[in-house]
């Protein structure tokens, strides 16, 4: 495709400037049919996903271009994090391209501009039902200087739970000062009761989505308090505040670390949440996806969807499309006749 002819020159403006470019350019592009139905047609929390592949938050943070990117062959997309207030986000630069990792560092810290904006927006924006439509997550937050994360929680849920197919609590970010303590066991708990109540028993079903960076003890946690809940997945996982061996000169800067390098970390978190559920909550695989085959292995571990971002990167808009295609061959090689069929069979 073109993209490989315009990267050089996209990789030569700012990397925060050029994902501002890269949202006008697809909110001015011609509106594209989003995925149909067919072999790879999943059922997860009660909802039709077209095909298992969703754009992880943090590429669409005030839902702007959902509709744009389901055109690209996304299942589902993934818009947010969005807090309650608007949120200027970490100073600049926060946002790092390692070339030669393939991978990004980032800490923007929430930047978005706010829950009432967003839903203003995504209600207004065109909708089909179903799974023709795409199915469609919001990423909800808390705002940094708030003195009461779990209100703000329970706030973003009530405002987002009518426009969302799914709603995903995002405790996991390193970003926010202190965010991750809110994977603590008691807090947690505390956290997860305060969103139900604000959904209410007909709402949409909820996702959480845990860090990398957990202890086994933390993991078991995770996983009882999950199933003792109402939670309907965990999406496994974020950004790692971890540094595996790096090329790039601009390994050193602080913030989550994502792409390439997360790739065996997320597969074996995501490996250790299946372990701890027994398999008895969707799991969502996130991180280092840059492939068919990447997303085979995941789904193999245990998930029954998968998400990206980091790789669309340097691989262009193209990339959702070869993924999907070649998630239906190697369904076919591998003689399964169902993606929920390949869940967990490694």
């Amino acid at each position: 495709m073109l993209f490989p002819l315009f990267r050089p020159a996209l990789f030569r403006v700012d990397p925060e400037r050029a994902h501002r470019l890269t949202i006008r350019m697809l909110k001015a592009a011609p509106a594209r049919r989003p995925p149909e139905p067919g072999q790879l047609a999943i059922d997860v929390a009660g909802l039709r996903f077209a095909n298992p592949l969703g754009l992880a938050a943090g590429f669409d943070k005030d839902g702007e271009v959902p509709n744009a990117m389901f055109g690209l062959g996304f299942g589902a997309v993934e818009v947010g994090s969005i807090t309650p207030l608007p949120q200027r986000g970490n100073p600049k630069p926060r946002l790092f391209r390692l070339v030669e990792d393939r991978a990004v560092i980032n800490r923007m810290g929430f930047n978005n501009r706010g829950g009432e904006a967003a839903a203003a927006r995504l209600a207004r924006r065109p909708r089909r039902s179903g799974a023709r439509g795409g199915v469609l997550g919001i990423n909800i937050g808390a705002n940094k200087e708030s003195a009461d994360r779990i209100a703000d929680y329970a706030a973003m849920t009530r405002l987002m739970a009518p426009l969302a197919d799914y709603l995903a609590v995002n405790i996991s970010s390193p970003n926010t000062p202190g965010l991750r303590a809110l994977q603590d066991e008691s807090a947690l708990t505390g956290l997860l009761d305060a969103v139900f109540e604000a959904r209410g028993a007909a709402g949409p079903p909820v996702f959480l989505k845990v860090a990398p960076d957990l202890e086994p003890a933390d993991i078991d946690a995770i996983a009882r308090i999950a199933l003792d809940s109402d939670l309907e997945g965990l999406i496994v996982s974020n950004t790692t505040v971890s540094r595996p061996p790096l090329r790039s000169t601009q390994a050193r800067e602080s913030g989550g670390l994502s792409g390439e390098p997360l790739r065996q970390l997320a597969l074996e978190r995501l490996r250790d949440f299946r372990k701890a559920t027994n398999g008895a909550l969707p799991l969502i695989g996130v991180g280092g996806i840059a492939s068919a085959e990447d997303a085979w292995a995941r789904i193999r571990a245990g998930a029954s969807l998968v998400q990206l971002y980091s790789a669309m990167v340097y691989e262009g808009p193209a990339l959702p499309g070869r993924i999907v295609h070649g998630l239906e061959r190697l369904m076919r090689r591998d003689g399964f006749t169902s993606i929920a069929e390949a869940v967990g069979s490694e």
